[in-house]
């Protein structure tokens, strides 16, 4: 094994093993102390207690608000923890508050953490259970959370939409649920209610004397009393955290069984080469070329790769596989340097319109048979220069994005490497609605490769200097050029998309396998109706 590789990718997995241990303290001892002497568990405890013991969970945008909000005292994963995972063996969105963070309150990343759990609920047609514990929109923000069509809002037209799509809500309010965000567990199908407290109410007691001048205590105005015997607001009175989420498992339980994509799988084979290798097949620090193909062989099922056009459009290595017993049809960039027909070398990681071509077609036919695509990116963007562009690399380019953005198949996305410029959009990035999109701790996003961005960011602010009058000396420009290069690399490391929420994680490269597994079976629950229709091309 490369004992450079090993140490670079065991660097990175301790970073982020101690980033997401410290992230998973909320607000941290004082705040979980002060929970736990109210009688009420953490967030990440409920959803423990929750599912199923020993089972498979992904977590969703654990390092959501990393680095942000920092004159705020910060909002670790958003102020929410949103877990896809197993109840009495059916696969499930859990959502649950953190109050240890600003009381739970809602910062503008923890609307767009809770919109996303909504999303993959939808799109999976997946049973929601929302643990409700929120002071309610974080005031002195409110300007960036509460009117635009993302924002606060979205939420209950979720509510309303989903209810409509047949899919399973249960709202348990486990703590403070007040003013707009008393809506969400009402519009679900099923609330309950923890007595002593869970409180729900449009105005607390302090805005009910101020507005209208009757005093009233908080559990009387909305307490589990009140909203289970007099308001019928809720369905359920429980005694604690404990009984709330036992009756919730049971209510999980007796849900019908859902109807079926019918997405292929067999029994599952193990890959013919084991996971840790992939440690070895990919560069430290991603700087060398290297072959794409053994590294999907630590990734599929043993005897399931089917190669398709594999002579023709070699910077795209296209095969219809399976993985953990799932077909699937796999687009990857193919980072070796290799000869197309005409004897002329092809830089790796860079999409050709011969490769386009290819994956058009490709994609095309997982459409049409059905199959669940998996995008793994490692790409530096679409080939440049005169003999491409008279080729016309926009026109091939512009039929793969066209072809991903058509797919109806669900599709999933591993960024192991880099992802450049419209090589992102082409290998489905966020914006295309992959299912579910994660990264390697190796992974680069940006517009462009680090080097180049640099030099033309200080080539925009030298140009700026000279027309005010100024110029850099040659050592004030390597300063500010130092100065763009760090700020720049800031910029594109996995954990500043994953605070973004442009990726739902930063995963274990050994846990690739089991996290899209994970996906194909949450999408199977929702049958594909729409047929394939690529509309109008450029041919």
């Amino acid at each position: 094994m490369s004992t450079e590789s090993k140490t670079y990718f065991d660097d990175l997995m301790q970073d982020l093993r101690v980033l997401e241990e410290k992230i998973a303290q909320g607000g941290g001892a004082k705040a979980m102390a002060r929970l736990h002497e109210k009688g009420k568990m953490s967030a990440r405890e409920r959803i423990a207690a929750l599912l199923d013991p020993g089972t498979d969970r992904l977590e969703i945008g654990a390092l959501a608000g990393l680095g942000m909000y920092e004159e705020e005292g910060g909002c670790p994963s958003g102020g929410v923890v949103v877990v896809l995972g197993y109840i009495h063996g059916r696969l499930v969105v859990v959502v649950a508050n953190d109050a240890t963070v600003k009381a739970g309150a809602w910062f503008p990343i923890t609307g767009k953490k809770n919109l996303r759990a909504q999303e993959i609920a939808m799109e999976n047609r997946l049973p929601i259970i929302y643990l409700v514990d929120s002071a309610g929109i974080y005031l002195p923000m409110q300007n960036e959370i509460f009117a635009d069509k993302e924002h606060f809002g979205r939420i209950f037209r979720n509510n309303a939409r989903m209810s409509s799509m047949g899919i399973v809500q249960i709202a348990a309010v486990m703590g403070s649920c007040v003013a707009g965000g008393a809506y969400l567990p009402i519009m679900s199908d099923e609330a309950l209610i923890v007595e002593g407290s869970g409180s729900i109410f449009l105005a607390g007691s302090y805005l009910v004397k101020a507005a209208i001048g009757e005093e009233v205590d908080n559990e009387k105005l909305g307490g589990a009393t009140t909203h289970c015997e007099i308001s019928g607001v809720t369905d359920h009175k429980m005694p604690n955290d404990a009984a709330c989420l036992e009756r919730i498992r049971l209510l999980v339980s007796q849900l019908a069984e859902p109807q079926r994509a019918g997405f292929d799988r067999v029994t599952t084979i193990e890959p013919s080469r084991p996971a840790i290798d992939l440690f070895e097949l990919f560069p430290a620090g991603n700087a060398k070329p290297y072959d794409v193909l053994p590294l999907l062989e630590c990734l599929v099922d043993e005897g399931s790769m089917v190669p398709y056009k594999e002579g023709y459009g070699q910077s795209i290595l296209c095969v219809y596989a399976r993985i953990d017993g799932w077909a699937v049809g796999i687009v990857a960039n193919q980072r070796k340097v290799v000869k197309n027909a005409q004897g002329e070398m092809q830089f790796g990681g860079v999409i050709y319109s011969d490769s386009a071509d290819k994956a058009t077609r490709f994609i095309a036919n997982c459409n049409q048979r059905r199959i669940p695509l998996v995008f793994l990116q490692d790409v530096t963007g679409f080939m440049v220069g005169s003999r491409s562009e008279h080729g016309g690399i926009i026109k091939d380019g512009a039929k793969m994005v066209n072809a991903v953005a058509n797919s109806v198949v669900p599709k999933f996305t591993v960024i192991t490497g880099h992802s450049y410029g419209a090589g992102n959009y082409a290998m489905c990035g966020k914006a295309y609605d992959p299912r579910l999109i994660v990264a390697w701790p190796s992974a680069e996003i940006a517009v462009m490769g680090g080097e180049q961005a640099s030099k033309v960011l200080l080539q925009i602010q030298s140009s700026a200097a000279k027309a005010s009058g100024k110029s850099l000396d040659p050592e004030a420009e390597q300063h500010l050029l130092k100065e763009i290069r760090a700020n720049y690399k800031s910029q594109t490391h996995p954990q500043y998309a994953a605070a973004r929420l442009w990726i739902d994680g930063i995963i274990d490269p050994q846990r690739t396998r089991k996290v899209i597994s994970m996906g194909i079976e949450a999408a199977n629950h929702a049958p594909v109706t729409e047929a394939f229709n690529m509309g109008v091309l450029q041919v």
